[in-house]
């Protein structure tokens, strides 16, 4: 299995499939956008299904998220989910999307065998949907949300992203409108992974803020006690339940003790955590014509180095080079 030295066992493996994407989120990319990985430089489809196939025959790996950028933009994305369905462990398969093309896919990769989704969905109001993304595409993610239900990629679940200024205001009614559409809402707390270094600390809508902001119209009860084990999100029942909204504090309450993920990047490089400044050249392997124990060899030693924490608490934190959308989520 992929163990570290301090005992943690990697089995969720989150793979990048392109850095492209079609929004320019705020607290992503600069609005020209950002210098795209050259096409040679890519993992090909067959070389990610060899990966993720070594993932999880070799080395423990149970469930696989496809990320970007935005990994619809990936011709072979459909193919590439149907042959890692068809792997022996069956891992668990998702998809991290900004719900943009989602409409006239979701049904595909359900039948691929994709399991659900996550959608990136900021704001109901397409206004500060558009001054956040710099795109006029809001019914299309609302639209791709309604496609995935209806072709049972369940639950769907909604990632938001609060940012002072813009929809800071918004998680009480971004909560109402999950509950009634059945969708499991999660925020997020902004995260030092926008490509412009503009992250600030003090500038930040904290969890705090958040859950303080969604009491003021209903009732939270933890859900599971106080160990939530390696989920990122802490969950709360609303109203009593059955409906659920997670809060994900990276910066203000890591999880990394209990962090169980891998990180593929789209050009093959091996990431042990999301603000990791060093990485493993995985496609170097592999281009060498090594055998699959040896690319597991090296997938082990590369993880075994896996810092204790992710160091956002320390002063001399210093942001990852790449930015999220070459990273994936």
């Amino acid at each position: 299995m992929l163990i570290d030295t301090y005992g943690r066992a990697a089995t969720d493996l989150r793979v990048s499939l392109t850095d492209r994407c079609n929004l320019r989120c705020t607290y992503c990319m600069p609005e020209e956008g950002l210098q795209w990985l050259a096409k040679p430089d890519l993992l090909t489809d067959d070389e990610i299904v060899r990966l993720v196939r070594i993932a999880v025959t070799a080395l423990g790996v149970t469930e696989v998220r496809f990320t970007g950028g935005e990994p619809l933009l990936r011709p072979g994305l459909v193919s590439i989910v149907e042959r890692c369905a068809a792997l022996l462990p069956r891992p668990r398969l998702s998809l991290t999307t900004n719900g943009i093309g989602l409409e006239r896919t979701a049904h595909a990769l359900a039948a691929a065998g994709l399991d659900r989704v996550n959608v990136s969905l900021d704001t109901l109001r397409p206004d500060v949907f558009h001054t956040l993304t710099r795109r006029k595409r809001h019914q299309d993610v609302l639209d791709g949300l309604a496609a995935a239900r209806a072709a049972g990629l369940t639950p769907v679940k909604v990632n938001a992203v609060l940012m002072p200024g813009l929809n800071a205001d918004e998680a009480p009614d971004l909560l109402a409108w999950a509950v009634g559409n059945d969708y499991e809402l999660r925020f997020i707390e902004q995260m030092p992974l926008d490509a412009q270094h503009g992250w600030k600390r003090d500038g930040m809508i904290t969890a705090e803020d958040i859950l303080a902001s969604l009491r003021t119209r209903f009732r939270l009860t933890p859900e599971g006690g106080d160990e939530r084990g390696s989920a990122p999100a802490e969950r709360w029942l609303v109203d009593g339940g059955p409906a659920r909204v997670g809060v994900i504090a990276s910066v203000t309450r890591p999880f990394c003790a209990a962090c169980d993920r891998t990180r593929l990047t789209a050009d093959g490089q091996i990431r042990t955590c999301l603000f990791a400044r060093e990485e493993s050249d995985l496609r170097g392997v592999l281009r060498s014509g090594a055998p699959d124990e040896e690319i597991a060899d090296f997938w082990r030693r590369a993880t075994w180095g896996k810092k204790a924490g992710s160091g956002l608490d320390d002063p001399a934190f210093l942001q990852p080079r790449r930015p999220m959308s070459a990273i994936g989520g």
